[in-house]
């Protein structure tokens, strides 16, 4: 299977100076984990409900105040959407990550990866070593 197969859809970035309540309400209202972040046509981050939780809230930081710059991940891992899908999956695993943005050979996102994506379209044994890997302590 490709991962154009397994990934969702209708995905959008938006900038670093977007407003990390903007960011908030995105994740709410299209029910997501993570809003990728790009920057000058580049993804140049992501930032997760986490991030939002550990680098804003738990340092008791005004979110308010912050953007997505202020707590995204940079250094974006991402998959090309006519490789397999077990490649994505040895990724995840490798770099114990649960989402991963998705690219065409052009260079443009074109969708999203993610933990949930593949345990509904790849085999239990496959999902359950996804799973160990992406869910173990860090």
């Amino acid at each position: 299977m490709k991962v154009k197969q397994a990934m969702h859809e209708g995905v959008e970035w938006r900038t670093p100076d977007t407003p990390l309540f903007e960011i908030a309400r995105i994740m709410r209202d299209a029910d997501i984990g993570a809003v990728p972040i790009g920057e000058n046509d580049r993804l140049v981050g992501i930032v997760t409900d986490r991030d939002i939780v550990c680098r804003a809230l738990a340092d008791g930081r005004d979110p308010a105040t912050m953007t997505a710059r202020d707590v995204m991940t940079k250094g974006i891992f991402y998959c090309l959407e006519d490789e397999d899908v077990e490649d994505a999956i040895h990724l995840m695993e490798t770099k114990r990550i649960r989402r991963l943005p998705v690219i065409s050979r052009a260079k443009r996102m074109v969708g999203m990866l993610s933990f949930s994506d593949l345990s509904h379209r790849v085999s239990h044994e496959l999902a359950g070593e996804l799973a160990e890997a992406v869910t173990v302590h860090h």
